[in-house]
């Protein structure tokens, strides 16, 4: 394996000796490279004074909760389930442009209520340096409740990340980016739990392909819009898989299947904002 950049490993120090500064910590986990280094990085520092918490919800694929289960086990960290009750708000079923802020607000909130009481000063979020160069509304939230991004804090990109999960050995270090299944969902649609199982049983179903590396459904109404990586649109769209695609998509209740030719696009339904506020 090629040796570390220098400008990482300086990062990498740095983490390291922020972490240790803390005394005890939790970890939010979602199953994603970022938390899970992070994880991974506090064991290192605090041992058995790191916790990881994990939210389970219907906006959350399940493969994100049951990873995030092993690697708190591999590492030997206990590993708190909250269940997140995102779904009894008004707020974020309605699915404005803040839905994310509601969200995050609300869960890392109940979060702080559960450490609280048990002695746990900070809970650590996975944020990256890459993440200011999204619409992201959740970050708001962090930031109001005082909640610690270490990987953040050290100017960690998403690049270096995936390089110090793989140093790390973590398997997860080239798992295609992930986020809720809420994100799916254009804003200004009402979220459903039907819409959300709809969403997951799809990608499930693509995934299973094994063709494309990124992929996203985008929920819109009867209509399923498929993103996949560049690469992977030509093989989409060979006959056999097509018609496999075609038929699953309509069993989950879909009435028009399409693929979107412009490819996977972080954040892609985001461009509703910029048109809304006249930057699109």
């Amino acid at each position: 394996m090629n040796p570390l950049p220098s400008r990482l490993l300086s990062k990498m120090d740095r983490l390291r000796s922020l972490l240790a500064e803390l005394g005890s910590a939790a970890v939010a986990l979602s199953g994603g490279v970022d938390s899970s280094v992070l994880l991974h990085v506090a064991r290192e520092c605090l041992g058995d004074r790191v916790v990881a918490v994990t939210a389970r919800s219907e906006v959350m694929p399940r493969s994100d909760l049951e990873q995030s289960a092993r690697l708190a086990a591999k590492l030997s960290v206990a590993h708190w389930v909250l269940e997140s009750g995102e779904m009894a708000l008004e707020e974020f079923v309605n699915n404005g442009p803040d839905r994310c802020y509601v969200c995050k607000r609300a869960r890392y909130a109940s979060l702080l209520d559960l450490l609280k009481p048990r002695g746990i000063p900070h809970l650590l979020d996975g944020s990256n340096a890459d993440d200011e160069s999204d619409y992201r509304p959740g970050a708001r939230a962090v930031r109001e409740l005082g909640i610690r991004t270490p990987l953040h804090e050290v100017g960690l990109t998403k690049e270096e990340i995936r390089l110090m999960a793989r140093h790390l050995g973590l398997d997860c270090w080239d798992k295609p980016a992930s986020a809720c299944l809420a994100s799916r969902i254009p804003y200004g649609s009402r979220i459903t739990p039907e819409k959300l199982e709809q969403v997951e049983k799809a990608e499930e179903f693509l995934g299973s392909l094994k063709i494309a590396r990124q992929l996203r459904v985008r929920h819109h109404g009867d209509l399923a819009r498929i993103e996949v990586d560049e690469s992977s649109l030509a093989p989409m769209m060979e006959e056999s898989v097509r018609r496999r695609i075609v038929e699953h998509m309509a069993g989950l209740g879909f009435t028009y299947i399409t693929l979107d030719l412009r490819g996977y696009r972080m954040g892609s339904l985001n461009v509703a904002i910029g048109r809304r506020n006249g930057f699109g």
